[in-house]
């Protein structure tokens, strides 16, 4: 393994550089074996650059970098206007790296790991009203029935519309996250490992799934969601390619991406009259507040969701304490100050 950073002392922050091999080599193996996720490689890419590119800049080799240094180069992070949270994952990256050539004898101790982010706000999760997530899903149906010329040719609309609403029902009726519904195949393939990355079983009323970190779970599906999807189904074999294995399939016939399902559910929204922009992460959102102001259930939207960990799903706690609010703020007598 050589010095990284050696070398290199003419490169500036934010200069575009290739990563020495031996990072290269850390992403592929987070890549392949834990399996992160595509856009969280991304960001750990972007972190790994600027720790390359501060550690040329000054001339010093990244195995023998001292926590003085990574301090050094964490306090720049703020004045290139990061964030408190992209400061973490930043930090984060670095920490993992050394973490890695700690475990390989390349460094004796990691610079990183006393550093930590500046505390960060956490922000609630935006969720749409009962009334807002009803009237999206009513105008994605109601589309089913009229054509609109949008990502392409007339003929093919009525087409995409049915597939639109079929996600928008599946969306809000489920509580599933953008990647679970793109992953979700026309019907199951093989056993355990070897499963696809999920499907819904239409006599069964459930959607299987593939989840962060490789986890299945199994999720109930609604009565407007099925009907949605059967009449989805009748008409997905005129786009679909003849070998494409996905349910959802974009007007080329191949399985349909996170940036066109955006796009859809935000034009979408837009037509429907909701003043709010709309993604589709807010539908799960929206999923699980009013089913927590429903059923009072934590643990059971806990499971639906797929959280790890309890405290993950209590946010929505404060969502469903903030609609309380707004009812008693409305209704009781004595909930407005007299003038």
């Amino acid at each position: 393994m050589t010095a990284l950073g050696e070398g290199t002392s003419g490169a500036t922050a934010g200069a575009a550089t290739p990563l020495h091999a031996d990072i290269e080599a850390w992403l592929h193996h987070l890549q392949v074996e834990r399996r992160l996720a595509p856009r969280t490689l991304v960001l750990y890419r972007e972190a790994l650059e600027r720790l390359q590119q501060s550690a040329a800049h000054e001339g010093v080799p990244l195995q023998a970098a001292q926590p003085h240094h990574l301090r050094g180069w964490a306090a720049r992070l703020r004045g290139a206007g990061l964030g408190p949270r992209s400061i973490a994952l930043v930090l984060a990256a670095w920490r993992g790296l050394y973490r890695h050539w700690g475990r390989l004898g390349v460094v004796a101790a990691n610079p990183v790991e006393g550093l930590r982010a500046p505390k960060a706000g956490k922000p609630l999760p935006k969720a749409l009203s009962v009334e807002q997530a009803v009237a999206l899903a009513e105008h994605a149906q109601a589309r089913t029935g009229a054509a609109a010329p949008s990502e392409g040719t007339h003929d093919i609309d009525p087409l995409l519309a049915l597939r639109d609403h079929a996600i928008v029902e599946l969306l809000y009726g489920s509580g599933l996250r953008v990647a679970e519904i793109l992953g979700l195949d026309l019907r199951a393939s093989g056993e355990g490992q070897r499963a696809g990355r999920g499907w819904v079983d239409i006599a069964d009323a459930s959607a299987h799934v593939l989840g962060k970190g490789s986890k299945r779970r199994s999720v109930p599906v609604g009565r407007a969601a099925l009907a949605a999807l059967q009449a989805w189904l009748t008409v997905r074999v005129q786009l679909a390619r003849g070998d494409e294995p996905a349910l959802f399939v974009s007007r080329r016939g191949t399985r349909l991406s996170a940036g066109q399902l955006r796009g859809r559910l935000k034009a979408q929204a837009q037509a429907s009259g909701l003043a709010v922009p709309v993604h589709p992460h807010m539908l799960r959102h929206s999923f699980a507040s009013h089913l927590l102001q429903s059923s009072g259930d934590l643990r059971a939207v806990q499971e639906l969701l797929g959280h790890a960990s309890i405290t993950t799903t209590q946010v929505y706690t404060k969502l469903d304490h903030q609609h309380l609010a707004r009812v008693y703020d409305a209704a009781h007598p004595r909930a407005k100050r007299k003038p």
